[in-house]
């Protein structure tokens, strides 16, 4: 009950405040992942293993210690794990970002809109048109649904606090150095292969709410389904289509094509059977992420009271089980021990 009235709090939390505008946690733990990659770079998977394993077993150890301590302390776990989600969230700062872009795009404001992607995605916006825009900003609203709502959810339902902080940890270092570049070509192979495991059970599961909350942005439910099914493992990512093909059916648009970072480019095949997305698309993006995390935190909440108690007691009860058998074994040796003593001494 504590984890899941913490993780309701700061959901509420980062619903009404969005992220901390100063000393946020998550940028503080960037600047110590990066100055422990200076310290143990070398252009090889060994160094970048050993750079993950610190950088996310820090945080995991941290929220292990901290769950301990609050073990009997059941309101004091509540406000950690609340803190915790709220600091890792960033749901209403995602759909923000697209409404502002949204008001750009609508004003023909392209120079706003240019220097307003960067909030949301990687990509080099100095060419690119409305569509363009509209299109980074719907994939970066539907890829980061996943990563900044669902995912957190799920992972501090299953593991609290620990999940959370560690997942965070994870999907932070696969953006300072899992994308490819001459400096984390190996480096940086560990920390995408830990974030694209970590995030395989979230990113369908937000593909599958993505479909079932499409009518709350005019979309067509069996339309996302089939977009979803048909399109979802058309991506380079393992992850990332799941999501974008249940958005883009769930909008009726088109997503994917050529995307340009500074230094290289990508060309993605396209999911969905629709336009290309429009300013109008993007209000519509932002309601659906809205909808999705709303039912990813209802289930997350039930999680601990429901089917995680279920684990739980069957996990004790196989621990039990365990212990007793060694009981029997140490006893059974024993006895044996003594019957042999008593007979060695006739």
């Amino acid at each position: 009950m504590a984890n899941a009235t913490g993780l309701v709090a700061g959901y509420a939390l980062d619903a009404l405040l969005g992220d901390p505008r100063r000393w946020h946690p998550v940028a503080g733990f960037g600047r110590a992942a990066g100055a422990l990659e200076r310290r143990v770079y070398r252009p090889d998977r060994a160094a970048g293993v050993v750079f993950t394993a610190l950088a996310v077993g820090a945080p995991v150890l941290l929220g292990a210690a901290a769950a301990r301590v609050t073990r009997r302390h059941p309101v004091a776990r509540a406000a950690l794990v609340a803190a915790g989600t709220w600091t890792v969230l960033g749901g209403r700062t995602l759909r923000h970002e697209s409404r502002v872009m949204a008001r750009a795009l609508r004003r023909a404001d392209l120079p706003a809109a240019r220097a307003r992607l960067g909030h949301l995605c990687g990509r080099d916006p100095a060419t690119l048109d409305e569509p363009e825009l509209a299109r980074a900003t719907v994939e970066s609203v539907a890829e980061n649904t996943s990563d900044a709502v669902v995912a957190p959810l799920v992972w501090g339902a299953v593991a609290g606090l620990p999940g959370l902080l560690g997942y965070r940890a994870a999907n932070t270092l696969d953006a300072m150095v899992g994308h490819r570049s001459p400096r984390y070509a190996r480096f940086g192979t560990p920390a995408a292969r830990l974030d694209d495991l970590v995030n395989l059970v979230p990113s369908r599961l937000t593909g599958l709410l993505t479909v079932a909350v499409a009518p709350v942005a005019h979309g067509n439910r069996a339309a996302a389904w089939h977009v979803w099914r048909r399109d979802r493992a058309d991506h380079p990512s393992p992850n990332a289509g799941q999501c974008e093909a249940a958005m883009a059916g769930a909008l009726g648009v088109r997503l994917g094509g050529r995307n340009v970072y500074f230094g290289r480019s990508e060309t993605r095949p396209f999911l969905g059977d629709g336009p290309r997305p429009e300013a109008r698309h993007l209000k519509r993006a932002a309601r659906v992420s809205g909808a999705v995390g709303l039912a990813a935190l209802g289930l997350a909440a039930l999680y601990p009271v429901t089917v995680g108690r279920l684990v739980g007691a069957a996990g004790r009860a196989a621990l039990r089980t365990v212990a007793g058998s060694r009981a029997v074994a140490v006893a059974g040796a024993s006895s044996a021990g003594s019957v042999a003593g008593r007979g060695s001494g006739r």
